[in-house]
């Protein structure tokens, strides 16, 4: 009894026995629309947009940084001269508060105690 063959192993064997003839392969007239679509340069595109907007942001703040370092540094130069003027008009009131102060202006500006006689001296030659 011969082997047995199923019907896949016979169709195999009718198409092999065919004599080949040299076919051109098929030319593709259109493309699917997926495929339509270049995805390397959209990628290389996303990827150039979003560097640009890191790029951008990073620079932005990176100025608003010095900005405000520089803001920081006047305001810092305008604390110390607010110290030192304070410093200045303490000490100013602290004098002006004393006796002897009060008493030396006064005279300088023609005043005199109670009680106390005034004179004015007239007829000095100019120095």
């Amino acid at each position: 009894m011969p082997p047995a063959r199923s019907a896949t192993s016979a169709a195999r064997a009718t198409r092999s026995a065919r004599p080949r003839s040299r076919a051109r392969p098929r030319t593709v007239t259109s493309r699917l629309p997926i495929s339509a679509v270049k995805w390397d340069r959209l990628f290389r595109t996303v990827m150039l947009v979003v560097l640009v907007l890191v790029g951008y942001i990073g620079v932005k703040g990176m100025l608003t940084l010095l900005s405000t370092r520089a803001e920081a540094e006047q305001q810092q130069q305008q604390v110390r001269v607010l110290a030192r003027q304070n410093h200045r008009l303490e000490q100013e009131q602290r004098s002006l508060s004393q006796p002897e102060t009060i008493i030396r202006d006064a005279r300088a500006l023609g005043m005199v105690r109670a009680g106390e006689r005034s004179y004015a001296v007239t007829g000095l030659p100019s120095q």
